[in-house]
């Protein structure tokens, strides 16, 4: 594990005993905690997006307030639902971000997750989609945003223009170099993570696969997912090395309130039905440091991957869960193989 950082589900609202965590409180605290991060020297801090929903929409203003406030720490999402965006928008934000915080954004898009309104992406615009939970929609936008973030003209010049127009075809502003090698690709499956890898983008895997085998642990199926990848990306002969990175629940137990929140939550993988399909989800790993790192080095896909993101209880503040993410940096992730950002 080369790199370690934080997926935050942003949740807002109501919080139980008359407390309310507000849209406000809720982005203001993630700038104040990805700050906490920088100085600890973790690698990367990301948001997951959801639409018409309590969580985080529109991540890349907040992304752009962390890049400015931090130093080192990668910004990044887990992930974009390409089913809503304007591609050529979506690549004037992206390339903005990764031009203000000096090349540190990490770019997670995909089909998205299950919705809490039927086929919102339509509400938005995007419409006429053959496939009912909108994959064909979101595998055009990434087309076309990836064509625009490698600089390709687009659109037709102005010979006319009093703005300079001139001839030939215009590339989307601002263009950031080297943008298209901080996108990944949320894979639920193998058949999303070979694709990704033959058209050489990095590998997103989160805390569910879309796939069950009887008997198969949730870390197998996601390390076969990894090597389905890497095998696409080698065949494809794309340049480099890519990136993988995996997604867990671990909260290291060291105080009593930790204990209080998250003892007794170590439960094992979980076989359901989302969107309709058959699908796995990882275990919750929740103990005492020494114990969470024998766990983790079992674990077969945190072993594939470079990078580890884990999932934080963000609606308990910036306080509770810089303690987390400094008890992991300094009591588990070494003994994983990270070592920290700081000079």
């Amino acid at each position: 594990m080369q790199r370690f950082g934080t997926l935050s589900f942003g949740h807002y609202g109501p919080l139980g005993g008359g407390l309310e965590l507000s849209a406000a409180d809720s982005m203001l605290q993630a700038i104040d905690l990805a700050q906490g991060m920088d100085e600890l020297g973790v690698n990367g801090v990301a948001f997951r997006v959801h639409h018409f929903a309590r969580q985080q929409s529109a991540p890349l203003p907040l992304l752009a307030a962390i890049a400015a406030r931090t130093e080192r720490i990668e910004v990044g999402t887990g992930v974009i639902d390409m089913r809503y965006e304007n591609p050529l928008y979506l690549a004037e934000e992206a390339a903005s971000v990764d031009l203000i915080s000096g090349g540190r954004l990490a770019l997670g898009v995909s089909r998205g997750s299950p919705e809490t309104v039927v086929r919102g992406y339509e509400a938005f615009g995007y419409t006429g989609s053959q496939d009912p939970r909108g994959a064909d929609i979101a595998r055009e936008h990434f087309a076309l945003f990836l064509r625009a973030i490698e600089g390709e003209g687009l659109a037709e010049r102005d010979p006319t223009s009093p703005f300079g127009g001139g001839h030939g075809m215009q590339r989307i502003e601002p263009h950031s170099p080297g943008l298209r090698s901080r996108v990944w690709w949320g894979a639920g499956n193998r058949d999303s993570a070979e694709w990704a890898g033959r058209i050489g983008v990095n590998l997103m895997s989160s805390t569910l696969v879309t796939e069950a085998k009887s008997g198969m642990p949730f870390d197998e199926l996601q390390a076969e997912q990894i090597d389905v990848f890497r095998s696409a990306w080698r065949e494809a002969g794309h340049a480099g090395d890519a990136r993988v990175s995996v997604s867990r629940s671990i909260i290291p137990i060291t105080t009593a309130q930790e204990q209080m929140y998250f003892g007794g939550r170590q439960d094992g993988d979980q076989v359901g039905i989302i969107d309709g399909i058959r699908s796995t989800f990882g275990k919750t790993y929740a103990a005492e440091p020494d114990v969470l790192v024998e766990q983790l080095r079992q674990d077969a896909a945190i072993a594939s991957a470079d990078t580890l993101m884990i999932t934080i209880p963000s609606q308990l503040g910036v306080e509770f869960n810089l303690r987390i993410v400094e008890s992991f940096a300094r009591h588990v992730a070494p003994s994983l193989g990270w070592e920290s950002t700081r000079a």
